[in-house]
């Protein structure tokens, strides 16, 4: 296995290390360490992502779903980030998880799974943003909601799709611009998110009146099935809510390109986004259980369609309610961004790299904005197109919810097993590094994401009809397979001509076995189609 050689003491900054990496420094690094770390926290957006997806938790087990589902999940959500994130300093570029699948697996199986995780994540971070800014638009509907007159405004869900394209649009406008603004933005966006939440955890049991306050035996304690599963099998459905809710976090990785001290600043980042989210998110749910009164039927049931703006709204009444949710749609609105932003620095990396269909035309930075404006476009595209899934029902909506985990572990999961299946003797650690302990938590990482995604195919209560099948399989199944098809087709397919990641960066000195991509290489998904392609890697072949 080739590995990445030490830098010479002059060949220390970012630069030099992109180098070695293979490609050159396209994107201005503006990104601190602190604003890494906030748009990994700024995706996970704890307080709204909560409240998009309460009602995973709320019928599959009540508060023992909502309290102890949140703290177990997140602990083994620990483990996949400490594992991306070994991974991370060891190689920090934005095609990240692809790049790591290439570099670290066999030459006979290198190109195929680079492929196959290239599009997991371009699946993961589409569908993750899809399902963002419907939370937000469901959101924006419930405010609706709560101020109309005895709550009698229902939003139809076409209604609710036009909301989302507008969402859509307007975060696509705002990932359009500079690097060093979208770096600034990081930091007000942490700042938002964890005042919010502290606003809940202090305002809510002070204005929660008596008859809604629960006894600790109740909140720490109940178990309320409403969906009909096995009670065990239930509690692991309440899961979705914390593995959707603490996802995004190779949000940081895809940034790599864009930060300062990037080595060390994407692991601490991965690590420091899913502790505090972990923590942080264990504190909102107990005070929610407290506060939500013992009728969760009566919760899932309400008309203003989401689990805690029904416990706001019943704590706070009507302009308290409306106060709090408007700000916790905006803070959502934020995390759309940032998805955005993810998602585009994922979809152009593996465009740069000829991955994607039309990636000559994704592969560009804008001469004014210095940022890969047709990616941010492409992406929010996709997740138009994907959006439309809404229209076909509730369960086909929450397959938008579930989809964004099983493609993200898809794509978190085979890095981190190829790592150690072919390079556990050959990998250079960077700074972040666990030591003995990195096989033990990967194997933990990789038996949960295996059982998570079992776990969320199942649909949402046992004996499915049409309308309530869990429709996620069907997408993510097609996805990867589609992708597979798409790699083996006749003549045009990419085991033609994809050789995985293309150098862009200037030739090393005489002697160097990396060899480099010339114009007609960055062009190659479209070329392909016209039988004009030829490749080289950025590493060379194993022996």
């Amino acid at each position: 296995m080739s590995t990445i050689q030490k830098m010479p003491p002059e060949r220390t900054t970012d630069e030099e290390l992109l180098h070695t990496l293979g490609y050159k420094q396209e994107f201005k690094r503006e990104f601190t360490s602190f604003e890494v770390f906030g748009i990994a926290f700024s995706i996970i957006g704890l307080l709204p992502s909560i409240a998009s997806v309460l009602f995973y938790a709320v019928p599959n087990g009540g508060p023992v779903g909502m309290v102890w589902g949140w703290l177990t999940c997140s602990i083994f959500i620990m483990t996949i980030g400490m594992s991306m994130a070994e991974l991370g300093s060891a190689a920090p570029t934005s095609g990240g998880l692809y790049f790591w699948t290439y570099k670290y697996a066999s030459s006979s199986t290198r190109n195929l799974l680079c492929w196959i995780v290239g599009y997991a994540n371009t699946l993961g971070t589409v569908s993750a943003v899809a399902s963002i800014d419907w939370g937000c638009a469901v959101q924006v509907m419930a405010a609706a909601t709560i101020a109309s007159k005895d709550q009698s405004f229902v939003p139809t869900a076409g209604q609710t799709y036009l909301v989302y394209l507008a969402i859509l649009a307007t975060t696509g406008i705002v990932c359009s611009l500079a690097t060093k603004t979208l770096a600034r933005l990081q930091s007000i966006y942490v700042v938002l998110n964890i005042a919010l939440c502290l606003a809940l955890i202090i305002v809510l049991p002070i204005l929660t009146p008596s008859s809604k306050k629960n006894h600790a035996s109740f909140a720490l304690g109940n178990f309320t099935n409403l969906n009909g599963w096995p009670n065990g099998f239930a509690f692991f459905l309440s899961w979705l809510a914390p593995a959707w809710t603490i996802g995004g976090f190779d949000s940081s990785v895809h940034i790599s390109e864009e930060a300062t001290n990037a080595a060390t600043a994407v692991p601490w980042a991965i690590v420091g986004a899913i502790g505090v989210s972990g923590i942080l998110g264990t504190a909102i749910n107990i005070v929610l259980a407290f506060c939500a009164g013992t009728d969760m039927q009566a919760i899932v049931d309400n008309p203003i369609g989401q689990p805690m703006a029904t416990i706001i709204f019943n704590s706070l009444g009507e302009r308290g309610a409306l106060a709090l949710w408007s700000v916790i749609a905006l803070v959502q609105y934020m995390m759309g961004t940032s998805i955005l932003l993810a998602s585009s620095r994922q979809t152009f990396a593996f465009s740069r790299d000829g991955g994607l269909p039309f990636s000559k035309y994704m592969y560009k930075i804008n001469s004014f904005t210095k940022t890969p404006v047709n990616t941010v476009w492409y992406s929010a595209f996709l997740a138009a197109l994907l959006g439309l899934l809404v229209l076909a029902g509730p369960s086909a909506t929450n397959a938008l919810f579930s989809l964004s985990i099983i493609g993200s572990n898809i794509a978190y999961s085979i890095p981190i097993a190829v790592r150690f299946i072919y390079s556990r003797d050959t990998f250079q650690p960077g700074p972040f590094n666990l030591g003995r302990w990195s096989l033990p938590i990967a194997i933990i990482a990789l038996i949960f994401m295996t059982f998570v995604n079992i776990l969320f195919v199942f649909p949402a209560t046992p004996h499915p009809t049409i309308a309530t099948m869990n429709y996620s399989v069907v997408v993510a199944a097609g996805t990867v397979l589609g992708s597979i098809g798409w790699y083996y087709f006749p003549v045009y397919g990419g085991v033609h001509w994809f050789r995985g990641p293309i150098r862009t960066a200037e030739s090393e000195p005489s002697g160097s076995s990396i060899g480099r991509g010339s114009t007609e290489e960055k062009s190659k998904g479209d070329d392909a189609l016209a039988g004009t392609m030829s490749q080289k890697s950025i590493l060379p072949d194993q022996p």
